[in-house]
């Protein structure tokens, strides 16, 4: 990385006062580049070089930190140096900082901030936390379809120096009602005399302000489209959803629900930036909960040791059952939350997934009963393990504990991949996140009923000795 090569020198320029040196390698950066600079610095340095960059730049340098280092930032910042930063930030970016940071910085920015910037991030953090309101900007260029294409070009002249994107204009009412779109290659295109409402494009594909921001990736994606209009109920344009923005979006839910389903609560901050603290409370109470569940395997097991006293062999396949249960499980569950997660799936099919990992599950089961059947039949064969089984007087054949085995991965995988499957559509039946039936939970639940099946089929079977 640029970074890694480049940190070491500016910061040693830094340390020497060479701060014309220091300014002269940073600009020949990309904002995101100096960002990475800036957060290999030590705070006091980060400080000084921050404060070397043309002020056209620094919002937008600003916005690649980290939330950590853009807190560190400000305190080490001027009331006035603070000041024009926040003003100069976009909308979006302005109100995701001020979403994770705390009440009283963001109390004391907000005096900072001009009359109009205050009122608008105030409205914009009034919206529900991850909705499409607090991930828009206002940054954007509207024409009305009575102009022309000579007076809209010169609007967009006047007006479109700090839009967020010029390659979509939308088309509004006097009362600011979104109506149509147009498409700033067909306004150029046009003859200047031509009126906007014969260029328009529509229907228009928009989002409500309220909408869960994952509303947005899945629009964009659908629809192939760089940017999104944000309406509110009464359809009045109140700003434009960028594909940048989204992709954020969308590397952080992906990064949430993988958290989630790997036995965890999802974590506020990166990785690096979250305090160790933070980091046990976030993991702990997850692994406590999934701790309580296995001890119902252990009270299962306590309950069938009279069968395991009388034939010890049935220990041995232990292991395989339930691991072959567990993985099933979360094989399913992270297919169905995936797919929920990306809008494959929905509540009304949930009966046609179940047929589908009926079957699944059967086929998968008797793939594995198979080779349980197989593995038993070659060690006895070989003569590397005896599975004989002996109690007292009555002795019963390696076969029956070769079915047995293989009967119970047929139901084990079967029960694993229903429940793997069902437990999403449930969760989400209650309006609850679907990944928080992580892997590991189904893996703990049907361990418990693992054991049930397992005995269940060896009382069946080996009746004669357990009997």
């Amino acid at each position: 990385m640029v970074a890694d090569l480049l940190t070491p020198e500016i910061g040693e320029m830094i340390a020497q006062k060479r701060l014309a040196e220091a300014r002269a390698a940073m600009l020949d950066l990309q904002d995101v580049e100096i960002a990475d600079v800036l957060a290999e610095l030590e705070p006091d340095q980060r400080a000084v070089a921050f404060r070397l960059l043309p002020v056209d730049r620094r919002a937008e340098v600003f916005a690649y930190l980290e939330q950590d280092e853009q807190e560190t930032l400000i305190e080490a910042l001027t009331s006035e140096q603070v000041a024009m930063l926040i003003n100069e930030m976009d909308d979006d970016d302005r109100v995701q900082f001020f979403e994770d940071a705390p009440e009283e910085l963001t109390a004391g920015l907000l005096k900072l901030m001009s009359p109009e910037q205050r009122r608008l991030t105030q409205q914009a953090l009034q919206y529900p936390e991850e909705s499409v309101g607090r991930l828009m900007t206002r940054s954007y260029v509207t024409v009305r379809p009575e102009w022309t294409a000579g007076q809209a070009l010169d609007h967009l002249r006047a007006e479109g120096r700090d839009a967020e994107t010029l390659s979509v204009l939308y088309v509004v009412d006097a009362e600011n009602h979104l109506t149509h779109y147009l498409r700033l290659k067909r306004l150029v295109l046009a003859a200047p005399g031509e009126r906007c409402e014969k260029l328009c494009e529509g229907p228009v594909v928009s989002l409500n302000a309220a909408e869960d921001r994952e509303a947005a990736v899945r629009l964009l994606e659908r629809y192939d489209i760089p940017v999104l209009p944000v309406v509110d109920e009464a359809n009045r344009l109140l700003g434009i959803v960028t594909f940048d923005d989204v992709a954020d979006v969308a590397e952080e839910e992906v990064t949430e629900d993988m958290q989630k389903m790997g036995g965890m609560e999802a974590l506020d901050m990166p990785y690096m930036s979250t305090g160790l603290w933070e980091l046990f409370r976030k993991r702990g109470l997850w692994l406590s909960m999934l701790f309580l569940g296995e001890m119902l395997t252990a009270t299962a097991l306590g309950y069938f040791q009279p069968e395991i006293e009388k034939v010890t062999v049935l220990a041995l396949f232990l292991p395989l059952i339930i691991s072959s249960g567990g993985n099933s499980g979360s094989q399913a569950s992270t297919l169905i939350i995936r797919a929920m997660a990306i809008g494959e799936l929905t509540l009304k099919l949930w009966g046609r997934v179940f047929l589908r990992e009926l079957m699944c599950g059967l086929l998968l089961g008797l793939l594995l009963g198979l080779i349980g059947l197989a593995r038993i039949h070659l060690w006895q064969y070989l003569g590397w393990y005896d599975y004989t089984i002996r109690h007292g007087d009555t002795t019963l054949s390696y076969h029956l504990l070769a079915i047995t085995v293989s009967l119970s991965l047929v139901g084990v995988v079967l029960w694993g991949t229903l429940m793997g499957s069902m437990l999403p559509f449930l969760l989400r039946l209650f309006r609850l996140d679907p990944a928080t039936i992580s892997a590991p939970l189904v893996a703990t639940l049907v361990d418990v009923t693992g054991l049930i099946i397992y005995f269940t089929t060896a009382l069946l079977f080996l009746h004669a000795v357990l009997g």
